[in-house]
């Protein structure tokens, strides 16, 4: 057989496009954050991860032109050699403090970052252990690493308690978990994880990418908001959510960083972040701080929500942020109910497998400190319709 032979036999996605339900692509061709517009028509944002509505502050804007004007438009090289901008450490210093940490290093992307440090720091002779249920590139990460590689159903630390129990003593180990789950909405149990690493010797990295200004007392995150982080190895996070950017960074102990900045090959063979985007989360970072409200706001909005769903007859699972699914199962019921939503003027997720197991579809909303009370109402009245839709079926 034709290795390119599979693409040809691919038919599914054209199915769907051709009977008109294929929720994957879609154009957007203006944004003002929530509300974007496709085809010319408006729709009210519920699938972007932009929580506290940075990504039209006038600050920020402001921020990234400047960069534009003084760097240009990127930086055409790695960082390693000649991508290195002052501006990318004085974010790394930033980073550092925000997080509450000795040092941090700044990659290209969040999903770089990922790959960076755990195919670094695991050997052939150490072990990985990972939550079922983490991103897909920590998933990716645990490919590349060359260890062990152990996983554990979702929060499921008695699992994980005998799988560190079974490991030579002396082996390297690093737990691996989300912060946020990001199909889920809930939350690690961030004790327990800490309790286990320190009684079997293992590091604990949590990936952070969206808890960065959702979770803590000042949107430190999920050690933050636990207390607990001088108890965390490594922290990553994307500032493709909160701070309305692209790009990576991962922060811990000082000599940690500067191994990940001398060994982590997606940090030394790719081109470095551009310079609008590190000026847009250094001056994201500051609204953060400056506006607090925008944290609170978020909160009564995914309240808000969660709220009126669950009166509606709706699962939401074990959400306890503003990420949160609709949970549907059926994918041709879930569709229906997309296509619903989208005709009635709304943009949201729909979630099928590889991201989610079989018959576990669902729709994912995530809730943006700028969302009005108008727009909720009138989301929650379409998910009503959409109930009436489901019994009719």
């Amino acid at each position: 057989m034709n290795l390119l032979e599979k693409s040809i036999r691919f038919t599914r996605a054209r199915e769907a496009q051709a009977a008109g339900y294929y929720p994957f692509f879609i154009p957007i061709g203006q944004s003002t954050g929530t509300e974007v517009l496709i085809n010319g028509e408006p729709k009210i944002m519920m699938g972007s991860n932009n929580y506290l509505g940075l990504t039209h502050h006038p600050k920020i804007i402001e921020a990234a032109e400047a960069a534009l004007r003084r760097y240009g438009s990127g930086c055409t090289g790695s960082r390693y050699l000649s991508g290195n901008l002052d501006l990318h450490e004085q974010l790394e210093d930033r980073l550092a403090r925000f997080l509450n940490q000795e040092a941090a290093l700044v990659f290209s992307t969040g999903y770089q970052t990922n790959l960076g440090v755990v195919a670094t720091f695991i050997g052939r002779e150490d072990y990985l252990f990972m939550d079922k249920l983490n991103h897909a590139s920590l998933v990716d990460s645990a490919r590349l690493a060359y260890g062990k590689v152990c996983r554990y159903p979702h929060n499921d630390l008695k699992t994980l308690e005998r799988q560190l129990g079974r490991t030579p003593k002396d082996a390297g180990k690093l737990i691996v978990t989300d912060g946020v789950f990001s199909m889920e909405g809930d939350i690690a149990r961030m004790e327990g994880l800490v309790a286990l690493a320190e009684e079997y010797g293992a590091d604990l990295l949590v990936d952070d990418a969206h808890a960065i200004g959702v979770l803590g007392e000042n949107g430190g995150g999920t050690a933050q908001h636990f207390h607990l982080e001088n108890k965390v190895a490594l922290t990553v996070a994307t500032f493709s959510k909160s701070l309305a950017a692209i790009g990576g960074v991962v922060v811990g102990a000082e000599p940690v960083i500067h191994y990940l900045k001398h060994h982590a090959r997606p940090l030394i063979f790719s081109a470095s972040m551009p310079p609008a985007s590190v000026a847009t989360v250094l001056a994201a970072i500051d609204v953060i701080e400056e506006e607090p409200e925008r944290r609170e706001a978020l909160w009564r909005n995914t309240r808000r929500m969660q709220d009126g769903l669950k009166s509606l007859g709706y699962d939401i699972g074990d959400s306890e942020t503003p990420i949160i699914p609709i949970l549907i199962g059926d994918i041709g019921t879930m569709i229906v109910l997309w296509r619903s939503l989208f005709e009635q003027g709304i943009f949201t997720n729909p979630v099928i497998p590889p991201a989610v197991p079989e018959h576990s579809c669902r729709l994912r909303i995530s809730m943006m400190a700028t969302h009005t009370n108008e727009q909720i109402d009138f989301v929650l009245e379409a998910f009503a319709q959409g109930r009436q839709l489901r019994a009719a079926m």
